[in-house]
């Protein structure tokens, strides 16, 4: 009998706990990618668009983008953990532990640390810790992530119950270890766009970050291409016609990466996209929608060891066709704004 060569993906009666999962392909990663990324979404972070301003403050050269790297990582997993995904849901414990470089090549490995079937016994939750390492076996990046995965039949019995406890932040301690020594003395703020360090900032404080983008079919395509994602969601208009949307999804990474982008008008000089302490894709976004942000203040954190840089503990919000200059989000019974995409808790590294 001859083999079947290709691969349906798995399903959730496929994964089991403690399941160690080596993901192909392994992805150098290069200019011509970091380009690519700043068309599709224009970040405007001096740290990562120039080199000069970059190896003025103490870098080498230009790092990658942080998102851009958690893409790259989170990709290689899609095959492997959610090709037959319905949604990807939400994030938790994700830091980013070095710096990654154009001419760096990533690999990722995946562990199953939760599974729990859902209500309607058609789909299951299936909660993996995703490590991404560069060529030298370093771990660049590590997350959690939990996502809403198809049964390939709905008779198979439920597996017990498993739902990992989850720490509710990243300790101000793991952080900043992306980020060299900074040269504050030769951090150029008129460059950088804006003269607020992390002083400027207070708990509590609201941005509108003004801006709004509208996404369109090809370029979320182009995007999940770029990271070598495959979930049949984003690409088959055929199968996805007859959904439970009838049609294609936006890639919940495009909006993480829009918002992120979106939120230098108002965050300048958080440079670096230090961890995300816990997410939520709150409501699908489809070509046509156009992405506003918002950001709150949730804490202010010094990093242990460092006087150059400090940390914003932020809620990055973002809404479709809707203007956050009155920062929706949820009402008085938890409700959330139709709005509502994302919900992002994460820390940013600030220059003091």
């Amino acid at each position: 009998m001859t083999a079947i060569k290709t691969n349906p993906g798995n399903y959730f009666e496929d994964f089991k706990l403690g399941q160690i999962i080596k993901h192909a392909t392994p992805r150098t990663v290069t200019e011509g990618d970091a380009a690519l990324y700043t068309s599709l979404y224009g970040p405007r972070f001096a740290v990562q668009s120039s080199d000069t301003f970059a190896k003025q403050i103490g870098y080498p050269k230009a790092p990658l983008d942080d998102v851009l790297v958690f893409h790259v990582v989170f990709g290689k997993t899609v095959p492997d953990i959610s090709l037959n995904a319905i949604a990807n849901l939400g994030y938790a414990n994700c830091r980013f532990l070095k710096p990654v470089y154009p001419g760096a090549t990533l690999s990722s490995v995946s562990e199953v640390i939760g599974l729990k079937e859902n209500s309607n016994g058609k789909t299951g939750t299936v909660y993996v810790r995703s490590t991404g390492r560069d060529e030298t076996g370093d771990v660049v990046l590590e997350y959690v992530r939990w996502v809403m995965v198809r049964k390939r039949d709905a008779a198979t019995p439920a597996p017990e119950a498993v739902v990992p406890e989850l720490t509710d932040r990243v300790s101000p301690e793991e952080l900043g270890k992306a980020v060299p020594a900074v040269d504050v003395s030769k951090y150029d703020f008129d460059l950088a766009g804006a003269p607020f360090r992390w002083g400027d900032y207070e708990v509590g404080e609201k941005i509108d970050h003004v801006d709004g983008m509208t996404v369109e079919e090809a370029e979320h395509q182009i995007a999940a291409r770029l990271y070598q994602n495959t979930a049949k969601v984003h690409f088959n208009k055929h199968t996805e016609s007859k959904g439970r949307f009838g049609k294609r999804i936006v890639y919940g990474g495009v909006i993480i990466s829009m918002a992120r982008a979106l939120s230098f008008n108002g965050l300048n000089n958080a440079f670096h996209f230090a961890a995300i302490n816990g997410g939520r894709h709150v409501s699908p976004l489809f070509a046509g929608d156009t992405i506003y942000a918002w950001s709150e203040v949730l804490e202010k954190a010094e990093i242990p060891r460092r006087s150059d840089v400090g940390a914003l503990r932020v809620k990055l919000v973002a809404c479709k066709d809707k203007s956050c200059s009155a920062f929706p989000y949820k009402d008085e019974e938890g409700k959330y704004d139709e709005s509502v995409l994302l919900d992002l808790d994460a820390w940013v590294v600030v220059v003091r």
